[in-house]
């Protein structure tokens, strides 16, 4: 895996000149310099010259510092949580943007066949690793307040192989898997093959495309150092919406029976 500037400084210290460690200390308390700034730049902060620089970079590993750049570029572009802007980000634009992406990119009879899916099949599993365990969690959370037969999987310090053995013919399968995902996850998409599988995940997991039966691309954005799953959780307020109209009446009833159990049990506020 590509290593990002700051911990090559850090691993190559030691070994640098003065000159290479004066470039070396406002890197690191400058990180944002390593992708907004050129090398006449970089020598002027650090009171150095282009040609120090250049030697700086390569003795890092780097052809230039113009490659050193492209690698930090390329780690935000992997998932990695990288500062790449020296500019305040708008996060409001940046959200709406990352929104009208997906949306604009749904087609409406995808979403139609796949909450009709939901809606009907006899059991809907979920599985979600690292950050779309989350999103999976609150999917689960928002089906089985109109429908019986929702899981989440894992379940915590569980194996999948007796949860996916046992996967009904009608049953259909959630699968949530954005950027950085498990090494496991093309073990998993292999292992439900021939199972109905609906796939939610970011552009990079297109790559799976052959194993799903439906996929929805969310856009998680990549101006800041951390995704958005603005998206996704939208995506899945869509669907669960979707759902409880396939469902109508039967929705209606759970949702009042649930609600009437939250009265008994007085677990929730008002």
């Amino acid at each position: 895996m590509q290593q990002d500037v700051l911990s090559l400084i850090e691993q190559n210290y030691p070994s640098l000149s003065p000159s290479a460690r004066a470039i070396a200390n406002y890197l690191q308390q400058h990180p944002l310099a390593i992708v907004s700034q050129t090398s006449a730049q970089i020598a002027e902060q650090t009171g150095t010259s282009k040609a120090t620089v250049s030697r700086f970079f390569r003795q890092l590993g780097f052809e230039s510092q113009q490659d050193a750049k492209q690698a930090q570029l390329a780690l935000r572009q992997s998932g990695v949580p990288v500062m790449t802007h020296d500019q305040s980000i708008d996060q409001t634009a940046t959200e709406l943007n990352n929104l009208a992406q997906t949306f604009a990119g749904l087609n409406p009879e995808t979403l139609a066949a796949v909450s009709q899916q939901i809606a009907h099949a006899s059991r809907v599993t979920l599985i979600g690793f690292r950050n779309s365990y989350p999103v999976a969690l609150h999917f689960r959370q928002q089906l089985q307040q109109i429908r019986p037969a929702v899981r989440l999987l894992p379940q915590p310090g569980q194996t999948l192989g007796e949860d996916i053995h046992d996967i009904l013919e009608d049953e259909v399968v959630i699968l949530l898997g954005f950027q950085r995902r498990t090494k496991a996850f093309k073990s998993i998409i292999n292992a439900l093959t021939g199972r109905n599988v609906i796939l939610i995940t970011d552009p990079t997991g297109q790559v799976y495309n052959q194993h799903a039966n439906h996929i929805l691309i969310c856009h998680l954005g990549n101006e800041n150092p951390f995704y958005s799953y603005a998206a996704p959780m939208s995506l899945v307020s869509m669907l669960c919406n979707q759902v409880y109209e396939q469902l109508g009446e039967t929705a209606q009833l759970r949702t009042q029976s649930i609600s009437n159990l939250y009265h008994d049990l007085d677990e929730l506020e008002g």
